[in-house]
């Protein structure tokens, strides 16, 4: 990957305090939580880092690099501390290196109280529109363009993924498009084949796309719509980033803790099993706050600011280049 430059430098600086400013004028609270935790929330679609903390006396314990801030922000929201912001280092095992990952990358993440996805969508525009002084192109201008997830696959894949409510069912569409799914795959998977194959390269590109109502057969911590079909849940694309994950949290203790034994089961599976913590679910069995909460890749939306199509030359000592020595 191309070494960055000084001038590259000072303006991924710039960027990076722009949008420490635009929070802190809008009163939320910038906060610094551990990279390294005990446990983790699980997510069977990502992989992680796991260490082991060693002490004079013997005493050893796993230990492992957060793929997000979520762990020990949340608690805080809990805690009454408002709505927060972060901008920390995050890391996430088993991705190619390239064009758009790096295994370790800056994450913004923030979450907005007594909000829902849609006021979020506000909010990123906004922050937008902070950019533009620094270099954003015109084609990343807001205001975002929208379209459901059933309306994308519709258009580009030619099926409604919604319509297919079993694994097997969706299994036997995506055959229909001359794809291969094994007989044991889950409805995720084959989602994803889907996704990937036909819809998320044909994306329009002339400005950003807001990408919204993904299926709630997806497990996430989302809410769900009310139909029980779709999540409210979106992700913005841009200048061919993707760039940000939002969600309306889910805030009913049944339903959280519902997830947390689905994925921790499916998480035992995986190449790094890692510790869950029963207990964390805990804080919503108190009166929580409706909140949203949108996590931003930085390397990605410096390179779109800086009219990049790729993280390549906006991160000091890619992990590509460091194992290349």
């Amino acid at each position: 990957m191309g070494a960055m430059t000084f001038e590259t430098a000072r303006q991924r600086a710039d960027v990076i305090m722009e949008i420490r400013r635009f929070f802190s004028g809008l009163g939320y609270l910038e906060v610094d939580t551990p990279l390294l935790s005990p446990h983790l929330i699980p997510e069977s679609s990502i992989e992680v880092f796991a260490s082991t903390l060693l002490r004079p006396d013997g005493y050893r314990k796993d230990l492992y690099l957060v793929p997000s801030p979520e762990v020990w922000m949340k608690p805080l929201i809990a805690q009454g501390y408002g709505s927060i912001f972060q901008i920390c280092k995050c890391f996430r095992n088993g991705e190619q290196q390239g064009r758009q990952h790096n295994s370790e990358f800056t994450m913004l993440e923030w979450y907005t109280v007594d909000s829902g996805s849609e006021e979020n969508i506000g909010l990123t525009e906004e922050l937008f529109r902070r950019l533009i002084p620094l270099g954003l192109p015109e084609y990343a201008y807001p205001p975002f363009r929208r379209l459901s997830v059933d309306q994308a696959c519709e258009e580009y894949a030619g099926i409604v993924p919604t319509d297919y409510p079993e694994a097997e069912d969706l299994a036997e569409a995506a055959r229909g498009l001359s794809l291969s799914p094994a007989a044991e795959e889950t409805w995720e998977s084959v989602f994803n084949r889907i996704f990937v194959q036909f819809v998320e390269g044909a994306l329009p590109q002339d400005k950003p796309l807001v990408l919204y109502d993904y299926p709630a057969r997806i497990p996430t911590l989302a809410a769900g719509r009310g139909d029980g079909r779709h999540s409210d849940r979106w992700e913005l694309y841009a200048g061919g980033f993707e760039c940000a994950n939002c969600f309306a949290e889910e805030t009913d203790y049944r339903r959280v803790e519902s997830y947390f034994r689905q994925e921790a089961k499916a998480k035992a599976a995986s190449p790094v099993p890692h510790a869950v913590n029963p207990r964390w679910t805990e804080m919503y069995r108190r009166e929580h706050p409706r909140l949203s909460g949108v996590a931003m890749g930085v390397d990605r939306l410096i390179a779109l600011t800086l009219g990049k199509t790729s993280i390549d030359g906006v991160i000091f000592f890619p992990l590509c280049d460091i194992l290349d020595e």
